[in-house]
């Protein structure tokens, strides 16, 4: 909905880009805020070595490091073999950051591969992004001209996005990630030119980007965005108005560790286990069967009726026992879609209680099936379509109360009795909740008065 963006108003020409590091694949989409002009979100699409990734606008989410924890080559350029036969992939970073009591059943720091020596996941995001902004400034340079760049690159502003179950904790690390960068100081100055934003919002703008609040769309309809990642499943469900536009959270937004890496990482268990007793089932094998998996198989399933294939081999590659002829593994499609089903299981899930949680009916659900959250924090950054949001969590803060001798809990907490300046008795640890959950607020701070003192006694 570029046609409703509004000039900008700034006094100087600024530049703002958003990096979406996803974990799997990564994006960094730009604007050039030029005074009077209304501005256009584009996106990187040029990065080194992308040819080995397809060449499209995103580029791998994985980084190259020596043995000694030096970074050898991130992105598409890791995909190279002179690289890769160098040096020790990282990847799936990402989830190291992940809230611990996040679905924590599903993945443990011992499922996910080791960080680099010496590195924490701090340090490999802040090298990743290092890498996109250097990237970054590489295509501009071309695109525009140096001269374009040099005229903004004092003054550029960030968009950084992280899934929804992403909270303080991880939204510090990020910040602390984009200072390592050199992207901001860690001065109060360079921490208000860094926005977080969470994937399910970006996604949202996306959405409004390409059409959603279109003639076609109703007036107070409740939208409901499901964004299948690749390490989470983000949910968020709004209300959308149209005069003016704006969106309004209807339910606390979910996030599922359940994203497409996960499949890929039964496919790797299943095969072990499928060819335990084959000469197939060396660890490089099973790396390459994972690989094309991942790459081919996976996209290409639809029908659980119908085999599934892995090309990995050549013609003399065969081992009739377990399905393999002419260097390819057949599987029957039950057993492909029965890697998927965690999955689905967990989206039909993370929907129903959404949808239940909702303080307004949820009616539509929008298809796009190749999202570009990037694109989307930009839209955020300009747009800013996000009224009012729902808090996820009670949030409050521990205190001292009058103690009331026929409150049980009081009495249960007797040992911790003292006599406050007023006279009055006290007891402590009680918790005041400040917001509660689930409560809808419009986008600004929110507080409240917690400390009262009682009357004087005449």
């Amino acid at each position: 909905m570029s046609s409703l963006r509004q000039p900008y108003h700034g006094l100087e020409r600024k530049l703002v880009l958003a990096f979406d590091c996803g974990t799997t694949y990564s994006g960094v989409s730009y604007a050039i805020l030029d005074p009077g002009e209304v501005p256009q979100i584009k996106g990187v699409t040029r990065f080194p070595a992308q040819e080995n990734v397809g060449g499209d606008s995103k580029i791998p989410s994985i980084l190259y490091y020596d043995s000694q924890g030096k970074l050898c080559a991130v992105g598409a350029e890791a995909m190279q073999e002179s690289v890769i036969e160098q040096a020790e992939d990282e990847s799936w970073w990402k989830l190291h950051l992940r809230p611990k009591g996040l679905a924590s059943s599903q993945i443990s720091d011992d499922d996910l591969p080791p960080l680099p020596k010496n590195k924490s996941a701090v340090d490999v995001l802040g090298d990743f992004m290092k890498y996109l902004f250097q990237c970054a400034e590489t295509y501009i340079k071309d695109t525009h001209s140096p001269e374009h760049w040099q005229s903004i690159t004092n003054n550029i502003d960030y968009v950084l996005t992280h899934p929804n179950g992403w909270e303080g904790a991880q939204q510090a690390q990020i910040r602390r990630a984009a200072i390592r960068a050199g992207l901001v100081s860690d001065t109060p100055e360079g921490q208000s030119r860094l926005q977080l934003l969470t994937e399910g919002e970006a996604s949202l703008h996306f959405c409004i980007e390409n059409g959603l609040a279109s003639d076609s769309a109703t007036n107070g309809q409740g939208i409901m965005v499901v964004d299948a990642g690749g390490g989470t499943i983000d949910l968020s469900a709004y209300y959308m108005s149209k005069s003016p536009l704006s969106f309004e959270e209807i339910a606390p937004t979910e996030c599922r560790l359940q994203g497409s890496v996960f499949v890929t990482r039964r496919a790797r268990a299943f095969l072990a286990e499928k060819l335990a007793k084959s000469k197939y089932g060396s660890p490089e094998d099973l790396n390459n069967m994972t690989s094309v998996f991942d790459k081919t198989t996976k996209l290409r399933f639809r029908n659980p009726d119908e085999p599934s294939y892995i090309k990995f081999g050549g013609v003399r590659d065969k081992d009739p026992d377990v399905g393999i002829r002419s260097g390819q593994l057949k599987l029957p499609g039950s057993e492909v879609s029965a890697l998927f089903e965690p999955s689905v299981q967990a989206i039909i899930e993370a929907i129903e209680k959404q949808r239940n949680g909702a303080h307004k009916a949820v009616t539509s659900t929008p298809f796009f099936s190749n999202k570009a959250v990037a694109d989307g924090a930009m839209a955020y950054y300009l747009d800013h379509r996000v009224s009012a949001r729902v808090s996820s969590k009670t949030y409050g803060m521990v205190c001292s109360t009058i103690f009331r001798k026929d409150d049980p809990a009081h009495r249960a907490r007797m040992h911790t009795l003292y006599t406050g300046a007023s006279g009055h008795q006290y007891v402590q640890h009680k918790f005041t909740s400040i917001l509660p959950k689930p409560a809808c607020l419009r986008t600004r701070s929110f507080d409240e008065l917690t400390v009262k003192r009682p009357a004087r006694k005449n």
